[in-house]
């Protein structure tokens, strides 16, 4: 491999980003005119089931779960492969082009929201559920929350791109990006090692913000990297991901918008309770 001698100034002249490529683009906007749909439910979330996609709909199920009957929603399903991302409806929303997107039609006036932290931040506020009031252990709350945030990136679009999806092995990429995960591990280790929950001792946003990353990261469900990290030797981590991972709300919210997996796993889209019985992708008649 010889070394790159970066431009002066860099031009877009060829697709780029391994499995992504059809879709990266250095500019943002919509690609496509694309109304998106809307259901009967106060909440309407649009979707893929990637580990930000998770967080937004397991804490949709566990915000029903603790009788929430006004967090009712509806799930669309947003294929990001294929640019729906990039529909003028969706951009609306979010102009960032991400999932997960919500609207909140529950007011007068509908309500956007983007990111999945704020989605988070604002439901648990709407609803008085799974953030503590007192000042103290809020502002713990939200320091974990944003740790997640700002942590996640260097591990999905850093170790998980240049690990699983580039189309070419970098090992100078590898490793920085390895040992900055590893080392994030090492601080979720410690903290659980003293904290039953990432919080302390309740289970909270934060909790549901950092397992679809990390819970899923060391139960080897991530970029099929738990050998190549090691990941049995963080056991309070593993601990605290098979605890959370239990919870049936979890459960239910990691089957929505979900599209890989075993057909039974799969909800692509949720509109009511009763669809996670029949309306798994393997009682679907294109299953069939």
């Amino acid at each position: 491999m010889t070394d790159y001698l970066p431009p002066k100034v860099w031009t877009w002249d060829k697709e780029n980003g391994g499995a992504f490529a059809n879709i990266n683009r250095p500019v943002a906007g919509a690609t496509h005119d694309e109304a998106l749909p809307i259901g009967e439910h106060p909440l309407q979330l649009y979707s893929l089931a990637t580990p930000n996609g998770v967080k937004v709909t397991v804490m949709l199920e566990e915000l029903l779960a603790a009788g929430n009957t006004s967090a009712e929603y509806d799930a669309w399903l947003i294929r990001i492969n294929d640019g729906d991302q990039f529909g003028s409806g969706f951009i609306e929303i979010n102009p960032n082009s991400k999932i997960p997107a919500l609207m909140d039609r529950s007011g007068r006036e509908p309500i956007r929201i983007f990111e999945s932290g704020s989605i988070l931040l604002y439901l648990a506020d709407k609803f008085r559920a799974f953030l503590p009031i007192a000042p103290a252990a809020r502002a713990e709350i939200m320091s974990w929350l944003f740790w997640q945030m700002g942590a996640a990136p260097l591990l999905g679009g850093g170790f998980g791109h240049f690990y699983a999806y580039a189309p070419i092995k970098i090992e100078y990429a590898i490793d920085r990006y390895t040992m900055e995960v590893k080392r994030q591990l090492d601080v979720l280790e410690q903290r659980l090692a003293q904290n039953e929950y990432v919080g302390g001792t309740e289970y909270t946003i934060a909790d549901m913000a950092i397992w679809p990353w990390y819970g899923a990261l060391v139960q080897g469900l991530l970029y099929e990297a738990g050998e190549f990290l090691a990941v049995q030797e963080y056991t309070n981590v593993r601990r605290w991901a098979d605890m959370i991972g239990q919870r049936p709300a979890v459960k239910r919210g990691r089957m929505v918008n979900r599209i890989f997996g075993e057909q039974s796993s799969q909800l692509h889209e949720r509109h009511d309770a009763a669809d996670f019985e029949i309306r798994t992708a393997d009682k679907l008649p294109a299953a069939s």
